[in-house]
């Protein structure tokens, strides 16, 4: 058989392998990298690679251990487990409860708004289903509520997390796309190839590419509910809640102003280029730290200013980054610059001093124990698993298997509409079995680069993928959202009725694939404004 043809053959029986084996529940980084070798050892046998081929690979894990943009990870999962042992999900859930249950459909409207503010404060998915189906679905259920619209609605806004930013997802397919497009520029050079352009990508234009298709979602699931609602209004009842007006009204400011200004000062400051996404990161994990100091303190009965105060410095810092110029490397240096720089070096003060003292509650209430432990462990596991796919992408490339993917994909009817329509199916049937960290370090390291040097827009295509992954936790018969709330469901919920439940929602969010399709703009529309 011909060298390169039975490279091609390896390289797609690798793919397969590592498949069959992250279904029988290997562990997923060494399923990789372990497959990768063993088939580079074939490889070797029958003289198709060099071992020299693998003398890209400690470039690579150099990369990884210096990439700065990866450092936004550990602090975004410490942002969100912080935020979810601060209870937070509770008195946004009973709140708005009483803001909406009057409506009919309106308990699942209030949950889909949770959702998503907890998508955009915390972006963990297991934490929010969890605790949103243990708060909420029995309180829905014991008013009247269709099992499997409760089921569904808790379940599609748990899963906000991993589109609207900031989210650990469109972290990862940002920093693969980038070096996607690093790659594509380089083959089309080798090529000779310089009228094709390639569009630079980074993690900052998929956040802002990312908020309007979510809140897009969000908008799909009120919009069903309300609709279930109008035509069986027996499946969402409005739910009859005395509550003072005024007392609403005090009670929505103190809380929903915490998380408000959380999520301004995280995604303002990288929507607007006051920092990039791995110092708003860092600002994300102060505000949650704060935040649990704050229910701690109150909970203890102890005073939560110096909390209030240090939130209001944390805004002057960020508006000061915003709009002055602190820059002392001038000719001349205004009055007015030393007054700045004086205010927040003051600001910067109540902000360590308020640190602090959140940072004495939650270590003293155990909770700041839990949150590092928890931080720790996963984000070791997506750094294993990103230097398992390492080894896994590179072998593959080595064996040829990039040229049959090319060829494949440049062979399907519609050019680039074809290829990309093969991918998104691609990815949709994975969604079945493999986890979504699976699928991003497997797939689109695969296929990114060739998408993008067929005219693919890098922010559309990311904004699709992470659209597409979020599915994933839907789709039995491996969807994680599922087992998360069939965990905490009661005995009168049963399996089928979180299967039946989420399928108009995965068919929301193939509709809003659709619409995003479409109309491209809803996901390239603010990269261009922000940049």
């Amino acid at each position: 058989m011909d060298p390169a043809l039975l490279g091609e053959v390896l390289s797609l029986l690798m793919f397969a392998t590592a498949c069959v084996l992250l279904l029988l529940g290997f562990p997923v980084a060494f399923t990789l990298g372990g497959t990768a070798l063993l088939f580079f050892a074939i490889g070797y046998g029958v003289d198709i690679v060099r071992l020299a081929d693998l003398g890209a690979l400690p470039n690579r894990y150099f990369g990884v251990m210096t990439n700065y943009v990866l450092v936004a990870v550990p602090l975004f999962v410490f942002m969100g487990v912080m935020l979810e042992r601060s209870r937070i999900a509770e008195a946004l859930l009973e709140t708005m409860g009483m803001l909406f249950g009057r409506l009919r459909g309106g308990l699942g409207v209030s949950v889909v708004l949770v959702g998503m503010l907890l998508a955009a404060s915390t972006g963990i998915v297991g934490a929010t289903v969890i605790t949103m189906g243990l708060l909420s679905l029995p309180v829905m259920i014991n008013n009247g509520y269709d099992k499997r619209l409760a089921t569904g609605a808790i379940c599609a806004s748990g899963t906000l997390g991993q589109i609207i930013p900031p989210s650990i997802v469109l972290v990862l397919l940002g920093d693969i796309l980038q070096g996607a497009a690093q790659q594509a520029r380089n083959t089309l050079m080798a090529q000779g190839v310089y009228d094709v352009i390639v569009p630079p990508v980074n993690v900052l234009d998929l956040f802002a590419g990312a908020l309007l298709p979510g809140l897009m979602l969000v908008g799909l699931y009120i919009a069903w509910i309300l609709i279930k609602a109008a035509i069986h209004p027996q499946s969402a009842p409005p739910i009859d809640i005395q509550v003072d007006r005024r007392e609403l009204r005090r009670r929505l400011l103190r809380v929903l102003m915490p998380p408000a200004v959380l999520i301004l000062a995280v995604l303002g400051s990288i929507l607007v280029g006051a920092a990039p996404p791995t110092e708003a990161a860092a600002v994300g994990a102060i505000g949650a730290t704060l935040l649990a100091g704050l229910a701690i303190a109150e909970k203890e009965g102890r005073s939560p200013k110096p909390i209030y105060w240090t939130g209001i410095a944390i805004v002057v810092i960020v508006l000061a980054r915003i709009f002055l110029n602190l820059n002392f490397q001038r000719s001349e240096v205004a009055v007015t610059t030393y007054i700045s720089v004086a205010v927040v070096t003051l600001a910067v003060m109540v902000v360590a001093y308020g640190v602090s003292f959140a940072l004495l509650r939650t270590w003293r209430n155990g909770i700041l124990r839990e949150v590092m432990r928890s931080s720790m462990q996963i984000t070791v596991m997506v750094f294993i698993i990103l230097l398992g796919a390492s080894i896994f992408s590179l072998v593959f490339r080595s064996l040829g298997g990039e040229k049959i993917v090319h060829d494949v994909l440049s062979s399907l009817p519609g050019g680039a509409f074809g290829a990309t329509l093969a991918v998104m199916a691609l990815m949709f049937f994975l969604g079945f079995f493999l986890d979504y960290i699976e699928i991003i370090f497997v797939v689109v390291p695969i296929v990114g680069p060739i998408l993008l040097i067929m005219g693919v827009d890098p922010i559309w295509l990311g904004v699709m993928m992470s659209i597409n992954l979020q599915m994933s936790f839907l789709t039995p018969p491996f969807g994680f959202a599922l087992f998360y709330l069939r965990g905490v469901a009661p005995p009168s919920v049963s399996t089928m009725d979180i299967y039946r439940g989420i399928v108009p929602f995965v068919f929301i969010q193939l509709l809003g694939l659709a619409l995003l399709w479409q109309f491209p703009d809803i996901a390239t529309w603010l990269p261009s404004v922000v940049r």
